[in-house]
C-alpha cells in the first residue's frame, strides 16, 4: 500500500463523487421503473446514466478530477 501524497486514490475527487451519485440514482430509478413496468422512464433513466458519465468527465476536464488543479487530496 502506498502512503505517497502523489497517489490521489480511486474516486476521491469531486468529479468522481458527482458522477457516481448521479449514476447510482439513475440505476436505482431505472430498476424501480422496470419493476413498475414504465418503459419510457426506464429509458429516461438510461439517459440519466449517460448524463452522469458526461458530468463526471466534464468536471474532471474542468479541474475537479483526481489530477486536476482545483482538487486538493486530503491527508489520510
Amino acid at each position: 500500500m502506498s502512503n505517497s501524497i502523489d497517489d490521489p486514490g480511486h474516486g476521491h475527487s469531486p468529479a468522481a463523487w458527482t458522477a457516481v451519485v448521479i449514476m447510482l440514482v439513475a440505476v436505482t430509478l431505472g430498476t424501480l421503473f422496470f419493476v413498475l413496468d414504465m418503459p419510457v422512464l426506464v429509458w429516461a433513466s438510461a439517459g440519466l446514466l449517460i448524463v452522469g458519465a458526461i458530468v463526471g468527465w466534464a468536471l474532471a476536464k474542468a479541474g475537479y478530477g483526481a489530477y486536476g488543479d482545483k482538487y486538493k487530496p486530503k491527508q489520510h
